[in-house]
Formats: C-alpha cells, structure tokens, sequence
C-alpha cells in the first residue's frame, strides 16, 4: 500500500532552485483554515486524502486539523503532534501540546489533527458495538463490525496514516516537520521516519512503542511486573506495609490459580455488589496504575490487605480499575481500532486459518515460551488480556505487512520513558533508542505511561527544551516526589487504631479513625474522578466498610461512610464548613464540626475533642498543591482517565474548595 509520495517535478525543481521561503506561504493557501469556535489560539481547517491511494476503492477522508501559528515570523517546520490509541482523537489535546512542548513552539507551527477514522476525520463505526450484548464472544462481536465496514477496513493502519502526515506538509507548505508523538502515536511517528527522513527534523517520543510492536502477548510488561512494583517501594515508601510487593502479589495470584477468589465492594449508593478478584481483573489494575501515581500506591497496600486476609480494598480498588478502563472507551472510537490493530499486529497464528483454530494456535505458542514469561501470571491471562480473544475472527484482506527494514535517519532524538510504566516499559525503550544514531533516551523515576503529562517535575519537558538547544537531558532526580504514597493498611477493627494524641480510650481511637476515614474519602474522590461522574457532573464513592459520599454542587454529603469496621460518618463539607455526626458500633458517638484554622472540634462520648491542621501528617495521601489536574498525556495514551468537557474545572473545584481545605484538616 506503499503510493507515490513525490511532488510534481515542477514544483519540486522550483522548491530546489527558488527556495521555500516564498513558495511555502502560497503551498499553505491549499488549507482553508478559519478560526476555531472554541478557542482563540488554533485555526482549524481540513486536508482532503484518498480513501485508498491505489484507487481501489472509491472515496476521501477529509482530515479535521487545527494549527497553532508560531509567535514570531514565518515557521518553515512544523510540530505534528499524534495522539495514542489506536483510536484516540488528537484535536480534543490541541491546547495541551502546545502547553507541554513549551518554548520549541515558539519558532514552529504545531498541528494536530484527528487521525483517519477517529474523532472529526471520517471516524469509524459499527452497528454490532451498538448491540454488542447479542454477541456470544468479543471475537464474534469484532469479526461482525470488520464485515459491517466492509472493503473500506484496510484503508486505516498505521501507514496510511503515516501518508495523512505527509500530505499534510505537503498541503501546509512545510519543508521539514517534527514528530510528536505518544504510545501508539510513536509508532506512526517511527515508520514517517522510515519513509520520509528528509523531511523529517527532529523526533520526540513519548512512552515508546516499537515500530514492529506492540508485541501481541505483552512479553515485555509481564517482564516489568516485578521491577515496577518494586519501584513504587524505594526509598522505604512501603516500609509500613510490605517489604516485597511483588511476592504479596504473586502469592495472591497463587491463591487465585488453586481457587476463586471474591469479596464484595459498596458502590457509590452504598449498594453491595459481588467482586471477582482474578488474575485478569488484577492485571487490569495494574495496567490502570500506568496513568495514576495515586493507584499505584494503592495497589500495593490493598494486595497485601489480601494477601493478610481482607479482601474488601482490593475488591474496591477493582471496581475502580474497571471504571477508569471503561471511561476511556466513551471518546476512543473502537472500530477504528480494531481495524488497525487485527490487520497490522503480528499474531501468533497463521492468517489462513479459521477462527477457533487460530485461537489454539496463540495458546499453543504462548504456552511454548519458558515457564516465567508470563510470571506470576499464567499464559492463559496473557492471551485473556491481549487482543488475541477479539481479532480470531478477523476476515484479513491481505497478507501481514513486511516490519520495517530501512534504518531510521540520524536526527535529534529525544526518547522519554516513565520508569513505572508497564505498557511501554523502559526495556522496550533502550532496545530502540540503540537503533538510531545519537538518539537520547530519558527515563523519569515515579512515572508511568505517557510521560509529559504523568510526570512529577518538569524534568522531561526540560530535556524536549533541551534536545532543540543542542543540549543533553540533565537526568531527573530520583528524589520521591511528596505526597504520593502507598497508604497505610486498613485497620482490622477500632481497636487497631492508636488514640489520637491527648485523647485517650475509645473517643481518641473514635477521633483517630474519623482522621483516617477522611482521608480515605478524598483517596477514593480522587481515584473516581474522570470515571464516575454522572451527567450533572456529580461523583460518588462507597465506603470501604458501609456508607457512601457524593460530591454535587460543591458540597460533599456522607452517609454512613465506614473506613474502619462500625465507625460510621454521616453529614456534609463544603468550603469553610463542616458538619459531621459520629456513629458505629465500635464508635465514640458524637459531633464535630469545622472551626477556625480547620479544625474539626466537638464532642465525642460526651467527651470534646479536636482534630487540629497538623494532625496526620503521615497519612499519605496526595495534597492539593501536589497533584496536578487530569493532563492530556493520558488521554494521548488512549487508556485511561480522558474527562468530558468541564471534568478539569470540577476537579479544581473539588480539589481546591472541598478536599483541600479537608486535607489541611489532615495533615
């Protein structure tokens, strides 16, 4: 599928004789652009492409792009910014590359457009995901939507985008571009390398996927399992918890091979539900935790709760996981992604084949390969987890496509790997960058996937500014960011909780969980946000125990909210203001409230207490000031946590007028 790129000979013989000063302002008249309705900083316009370059099939796609004018003269390169997936829309991020390239903006135009058969670019669809529940199978599902879609299915991998780009320079007017690309955008970035290296600057490539990737049983993050999981504990970040929580997990997944294992979670009504805890729902989890520093932690807390017998914070943390993996289908056009995904990826069968037998063909290999590639899952996971299960039943139209063979051109290379990261984990990262000449490659400590929007510092962003000053990355410290640890155990009962200082007996115990339960709260708050909230914009969380919260109209209401076993909260927050009621079994029952400076005052088993500012000060939790809202990098990525229009403003709002003022409460 490899269509002529090449310009006429007229206007390539002037573009080589005049120069391109002139020539590029007029190339650029061939994109009407126009000003965005949304935003002031963007011109928005459209690039018309063939559906098929052979012309086998009839059609064009007009490609939805927005422009962002460089400050100062006529940029003669551009920033083309890819989005992850695939699937993932870039224009919805337009505003946020911008924010994360920084100053190597100031001398180029950066573009992004919405890559064919997502977003605004001709996106793709099928009736069967519309009725997706009369399906006996994912595979049959998918195999349904590829003949809904018809001849027009192979006209949306990887190297047809790889021609959009080039079009677009082409139409733009632009001697040379530089690729920006995270996750999946990498590897669209990779092969444009492969094809088009003169007109190619400068790459920078966020959490890498290897051009003939992504390997289709995910060998290389099992491998990584152990090393990240052991990273979230450097520094004796675990050291109240668990001193190896690689071994806490695998003896959980031993536990789960001999027998199911289940639990219960409340919802956010405070509605029971049954919980599986198997090995693909904890791998689920840990994929989830490669977008947030505050799962992470959780994670290794909650499976050593289970490992010790308390199944409960982990089932919870499941339920969590699940609702951040499903959020980010809402604005991920699936079709699209199976259409490049089933036809491109490398599966361990042979394409001849029919369905049920290419499924026994990926067990067979996998169940080939040495006896800990996989560990501690098994190498049935690894197929339950992979796309293996949903592209069996593809109806291929072609042969596999050759993996690129011609070097990758020599041009400043900045590679950036998050070292938590378990879909492009840092081993995938090194094996590439030794394939071009000079590349550099940055690995930034606490960080998972998609690293200029997930990192704690701005040591990645410096290394982007860096790399077009001619400049080394300066390595990134490898100091523990504040505020994100794993938190403490979950207490078994009331009487595991030490009295707070100068209170003695139950109130002081009772004042002490009421600390923890908060804290708790703003955990779960915090963990929910982007997955949970319903159309008005509220959010709600069960409680660990009992009970749930609700966030709505910047007040958070409590009903019977229980992190440690019969201490229950029940009553209201809103900025300035609180107003709680103590209950329980187990409890000191009582009243408090918030007073000057926040602190929480009252009256527990007729006993006044108070809980002042400085009163948990190693509760590990993630304060205000330390966490940054929801950023594009994730929603680059294509995973995880992408927020609807006004998800960050009631993230500030929750963040700044509720759950911080509450934290000061708890620190």
């Amino acid at each position: 599928m490899r269509a002529t790129r090449r310009w006429t000979l007229l206007r390539a013989l002037a573009l080589a004789f005049l120069g391109c000063a002139g020539l590029a302002e007029g190339a650029r008249a061939q994109i009407a652009y126009h000003a965005c309705p949304d935003s002031e900083d963007f011109a928005c316009g459209h690039v018309q492409v063939p559906l098929a370059r052979d012309g086998a099939v009839p059609g064009t796609i007009s490609l939805a792009i927005r422009r962002h004018r460089a400050p100062v003269g006529e940029a003669g390169s551009a920033i083309v910014a890819l989005a992850g997936g695939p699937g993932q829309a870039a224009l919805p991020f337009a505003e946020a590359f911008v924010e994360l390239l920084g100053s190597v903006t100031a001398t180029r135009d950066v573009i992004a457009f919405d890559q064919r058969g997502t977003g605004q670019s001709r996106p793709l669809s099928c009736h069967a995901f519309e009725r997706s529940a009369g399906f006996r199978s994912l595979g049959a599902l998918v195999s349904a939507c590829a003949q809904q879609l018809g001849a027009q299915r192979s006209f949306f991998t990887t190297q047809e985008s790889v021609e959009d780009i080039e079009a677009i320079r082409q139409a733009g007017g632009y001697q040379k571009l530089v690729l920006y690309g995270t996750s999946y955008g990498t590897k669209v970035a990779e092969l444009y390398a492969e094809e088009h290296p003169e007109h190619l600057e400068a790459l920078v490539l966020d959490s890498v996927v290897t051009p003939s990737g992504p390997d289709t049983l995910g060998r290389s993050t099992f491998a990584a399992v152990d090393r990240v999981l052991d990273a979230l504990c450097v520094q004796r970040a675990c050291m109240r918890v668990t001193h190896d929580p690689g071994a806490d997990l695998a003896r959980l997944l031993a536990r789960a091979r001999r027998a199911p294992l289940h639990s219960s979670a409340l919802d956010g009504h405070g509605r029971r539900h049954r919980v599986s805890i198997g090995q693909g729902a904890l791998f689920n989890v840990l994929l989830q935790g490669d977008f947030s520093p505050l799962l992470r932690g959780e994670l290794v807390t909650d499976v050593r709760a289970a490992v010790n017998g308390d199944r409960r914070p982990l089932a919870r943390l499941v339920v969590a996981a699940a609702a951040a993996a499903a959020s980010e289908q809402e604005d991920f056009d699936t079709p699209l992604y199976y259409a490049t995904t089933c036809e491109e990826q490398a599966f361990p069968w042979r394409r001849a084949s029919p369905p049920r037998t290419r499924l026994a063909e990926a067990t067979a290999a996998a169940r080939a390969l040495p006896a800990d590639t996989f560990a501690p899952f098994a190498p049935t996971t690894a197929i339950a987890v992979s796309d293996i299960p949903a592209c069996a039943g593809w109806p291929y139209t072609g042969a596999l496509a050759a993996a690129p063979s011609a070097p990758l051109p020599p041009v400043p290379t900045l590679i950036l790997s998050g070292a938590e990261d378990l879909r492009t984990p840092t081993s995938d990262a090194r094996a590439f960058a030794s394939q071009i000449p000079g590349a550099q490659l940055l690995v930034v400590p606490f960080t998972g996937h998609a690293v200029l929007g997930d990192e704690p510092t701005n040591c990645a962003r410096d290394a982007v500014a860096a790399l077009f000053a001619g400049h080394p990355p300066v390595p990134c410290s490898h100091t523990r960011p504040a505020g994100v640890l794993p938190p403490p155990l979950p207490p078994p009962d009331l009487g595991a909780v030490a009295p707070r200082h100068g209170v003695p007996g139950r109130p002081g115990r009772t004042l002490h969980a009421v600390a923890l339960t908060l804290v708790d709260l703003a955990r779960q708050l915090s963990l929910a946000l982007g997955a949970e909230e319903d159309a008005s914009g509220a959010l709600s969380v069960g409680g660990l125990r009992s009970g749930f919260a609700r966030f709505a109209e910047a007040k958070l209401r409590l009903r019977d909210y229980s992190f440690v076993p019969s201490v229950t909260i029940t009553g209201t927050l809103s900025p300035g203001v609180a107003h709680l009621h103590i209950a329980g079994r187990a409890a000191a029952a009582g009243e408090l409230h918030l007073a000057a400076h926040g602190t929480l005052v009252g009256t527990l088993e007729g006993r006044a207490v108070s809980l002042p500012a400085t009163s948990i000060g190693s509760a590990a939790i993630v304060r205000p000031d330390e966490q940054a809202s929801p950023s594009p990098g994730a929603g680059l990525a294509g995973r995880a946590r992408r927020c609807a229009p006004g998800c960050d403003q009631r993230l500030h709002r929750l963040l700044g007028d509720v759950i911080a003022p509450l934290l000061r409460t708890l620190r």
